[in-house]
């Protein structure tokens, strides 16, 4: 635990959340300022940043604790969709330090919209590319 995190402090109790999920390494939480109604935090109990610094197997147990409450927010709030995100450092959003996904059910008539697609200009798709593969 890290003292001065808000998710820590909700694993320790210290803090109130509206839990829909809980086992020994996990817990789901209703977010206190939701996209649309059901929005669902689903945090490691064990402190982590960030998707960049949570070891491996924690984030491979996570993922289908994130698959099996999509199905259920999904069908309890009769949703259109579901998108799952992570924010990742400030620069991307990421406004609480523990690592955490967000499960938000969509409905065809929310309103929200996705980002604005870009475009590479010549060549410069195949540069990024070679980048990543040679990190």
């Amino acid at each position: 635990m890290k003292n001065d995190c808000l998710f820590c402090k909700i694993v320790a109790g210290e803090i109130p959340a509206n839990k829909v999920y809980e086992d020994k390494n996990f817990l789901a939480f209703l977010d206190v300022n939701p996209v649309n109604q059901g929005h669902t935090l689903i945090i490691p109990k064990k402190h982590s940043r960030n998707i960049l610094e949570i070891d491996d197997e924690t984030f491979k147990e996570m993922m289908p604790i994130v698959k099996k409450l999509s199905e259920k927010i999904k069908t309890a709030l009769n949703a259109d969709g579901i998108n799952i995100i992570i924010n990742n450092e400030p620069a991307a959003g990421q406004i609480i330090f523990h690592t955490h996904i967000h499960i938000i059910p969509r409905f065809a008539n929310d309103g929200l919209r996705h980002w604005p697609g870009g475009k590479y200009t010549e060549g410069e798709a195949e540069i990024i590319a070679k980048k990543i593969k040679e990190e």
